[in-house]
């Protein structure tokens, strides 16, 4: 009739509205549609917008939905009403619905605009709906077939994406994610907007210039959108030919070759041109090998001086360059024409939906301006998926019909081959929710398992040589804090260690250090400078460990800078253990600073000869000092087993007898020869 408006009837869904919606439709008009999905299914209608006149009552202007289609066709509503929201969807009982509608004299009301689809189509959405009209941040919803629509505006491109003001399913046509001959499933991602959205034409969408918005929306798609290598050069001026090039003389008589490797997309030059104008003529690209192609983009020359683009063209396709096939929309019998470019700059996009799977790729131009002339992109990704199973048929029996057989083995063979170039064609892609290629993703599910579990080795292995490494460093710092003098450093003075005194910070004076092994290797002249003192408040400990308690005075200092050093103790047992003072009592002021004999029992040394009786090793000026008070009265000194000799001291140096402490100055103690019991030294 001639009250129908925008119609797209597809095999499962499509886009229906009134004439000159979304204005004010015409008085006394009508239309009818007729809409058929496949056997078994059943068609469900959702309005986007309701608005016919009701005022007599739904009787001259309505909008009135049928099962069935022809005479046996039975109402299922008949709707009318200004601004009418009708909730939830409208449902027939087979795979047949009839949609009428009639306006009769009126003076306001848009008509309606409505969309169906198969009922398994569950959140179908019509081509009115934007983003603002969903809260969730992603969401899938299914678009109907006819969603480009002249009445409707998108801003944005992708990969920036799309202003949430722009409808949702002509987006989706423009970014090449549905048909807007078969329609498709999307799947929408909400995030924040940005200030300036960019126009473009795509899949014969306009998308205009937007301004800032509070959000965009933009869509997963399979990933398959990466460019082939035109623009790149991976594929070879070899592969690119064409059916003729265009070659002149400029005025300067400078010969200029628009040759078929010129086509590459924004490859600074001039483009590649036909030598003839005419739609016999092609550009071909040899892929080497089969792969999955999704897309096209193409410009005119860009060269300002030639106005040269192709504004139409076909796409035809082939696996061996000798048999060809043309691109056609599913469920449509004519050959698809893909708008191309309307000046000689922009860069205009058109997906194949469904992809091309092939090796060679050619180019028809249908239109132009003054030349054929353009650059192209491809876009598309590896094809991974099996080939189809090798047709092979039985040995056809001999005799007289060979030749008949013959002939229908080749027509079975050829049909089969139409059938499944037919499957490639008509099949509709699944969009997945990834952004890498279906051939990488086993790949990337098994990088996904080994790439934490080596993270979770190498930390382990960093975290075990750290503490290997302080706990190293601790063990070093705790031997070098407190250790035995190398002389004591074996046996059973190991397990003494914790009873050994320690090295003070605050105070820089050393244990004295008896060893005559030390002192044999001095000169005479400086054992006096070693024994020599100076008056302190308190001597330093005789010996260490546990030893008997010394209660007389002692007035030995030790000597500056030496390591400290410990005695032997007693080789027998002492019935009383007495705990030693580190240091002994202070010394008395008005008495002799000089140093209290000690006894050497050198018969009870194991390493002394027999025959050496004990003997004093210093002489005293005035009294005789007390003996020592404790269990012993003796003190064993450590002395060099291979040194055999009696050591004497003289009377002080310079003095006939009792003199100053402070004056007394002792001399190098004389040797004499025992010849008993003595080493050859």
């Amino acid at each position: 009739g001639d009250g129908c408006g925008h119609t797209v009837l597809g095999p499962e869904s499509g886009t229906l509205a009134s004439i000159n919606y979304p204005q004010t439709s015409p008085n006394s008009t009508v239309c009818e549609w007729e809409i058929r999905v496949k056997p078994g299914q059943r068609v469900q209608l959702k309005f986007g917008d309701f608005d016919i006149d009701d005022s007599d009552s739904c009787h001259s202007s309505y909008l009135r939905v049928h099962n069935g289609i022809g005479p046996t066709r039975t109402e299922i509503g008949k709707y009318c009403g200004f601004g009418f929201q009708m909730d939830g969807l409208i449902t027939s009982k087979s795979n047949e619905v009839t949609v009428q509608f009639m306006s009769g004299t009126h003076t306001s009301g848009r008509g309606f605009l409505a969309a169906y689809s198969t009922t398994d189509k569950s959140d179908l959405i019509t081509c009115l709906d934007n983003a603002s009209h969903f809260s969730e941040p992603e969401f899938n919803k299914y678009c109907p077939a006819g969603c480009v629509i002249p009445f409707a505006d998108i801003s944005g491109t992708i990969p920036h994406g799309y202003r949430d003001s722009s409808s949702l399913c002509m987006a989706g046509v423009h970014a090449g994610v549905v048909s807007n001959t078969l329609g498709g499933q999307i799947n929408v991602v909400i995030s924040k907007g940005i200030p300036y959205y960019e126009g473009s034409l795509a899949n014969n969408v306009t998308s205009k210039v937007g301004p800032l918005s509070t959000s965009l929306f933009t869509f997963k798609t399979s990933g398959c959108y990466g460019t082939l290598g035109m623009e790149s050069g991976v594929i070879p001026d070899s592969q690119i030919t064409a059916s003729s090039i265009l070659e002149w003389s400029d005025q300067t008589g400078q010969v200029n070759i628009w040759k078929p490797e010129n086509a590459r997309l924004k490859r600074v030059g001039p483009p590649w041109a036909a030598f003839i104008s005419d739609d016999h003529q092609w550009l071909q690209i040899d892929l080497n090998k089969e792969k999955r192609i999704t897309g096209i983009i193409t410009t005119g020359s860009t060269l300002a001086e030639y106005y040269y683009y192709v504004s139409a063209y076909r796409i035809l396709y082939s696996d061996d360059a000798q048999k060809w096939t043309v691109y056609r929309e599913p469920g449509t019998d004519k050959d698809k024409i893909f708008q191309g470019n309307t000046e000689l700059y922009q860069e205009v996009r058109n997906n194949f939906i469904p992809p091309i799977i092939a090796r060679f790729f050619r180019i028809n131009p249908l239109k132009w301006h003054q030349k054929i002339a353009m650059k192209v992109e491809l876009l598309g990704c590896q094809f991974s998926i099996g080939r189809a199973p090798k047709i092979t048929m039985p040995p056809p029996p001999q005799n007289k019909n060979d030749d008949k057989n013959n002939d229908f083995s080749d027509d079975f063979i050829h049909s089969v081959k139409t059938s499944l170039q037919t499957d490639k064609t008509t099949f509709t892609p699944e969009i997945k929710n990834t952004t890498v290629t279906p051939s990488v993703t086993k790949d990337v599910a098994l990088a996904a398992v080994l790439v934490p579990v080596l993270v979770m080795v190498f930390t382990t292995l960093i975290l075990i040589l750290v503490c290997a490494w302080h706990w190293r460093n601790r063990k070093k710092k705790s031997e070098g804090t407190y250790d035995l003098p190398y002389w004591d450093r074996a046996g059973w003075w190991k397990g003494m260690k914790q009873f050994l005194p320690t090295k003070s910070a605050e105070h820089e004076e050393t244990p004295v250090r008896y060893s005559s092994s030390e002192i044999s290797h001095l000169r005479p002249r400086e054992v006096p400078t070693m024994l020599q003192t100076e008056s302190a408040e308190y001597a330093q400990p005789l010996v260490g460990g546990i030893v008997g308690t010394l209660h007389q005075r002692s007035t030995f200092k030790p000597e500056e800078g030496k390591e400290a050093s410990y005695a032997d103790l007693d080789p027998y047992n002492s019935p009383i253990q007495e705990v030693y003072h580190a240091y002994a009592e202070p010394l008395p002021i008005t008495g002799p600073e000089y140093a209290t004999p000690i006894i050497m029992d050198m018969s009870s040394h194991p390493s002394t000869p027999l025959g050496v009786p004990s003997i004093s090793t210093f002489k005293a000026a005035g009294n005789q000092a007390p003996p020592l008070v404790g269990t012993y009265n003796k003190l064993l000194s450590r002395t060099d087993s291979t040194s055999s000799a009696q050591v004497l001291y003289d009377t002080p140096k310079g003095q006939s007898g009792p003199a100053a402490a402070n004056e007394l100055v002792y001399q190098v103690p004389q040797s004499v020869a025992h010849s008993t019991g003595n080493k050859d030294e």
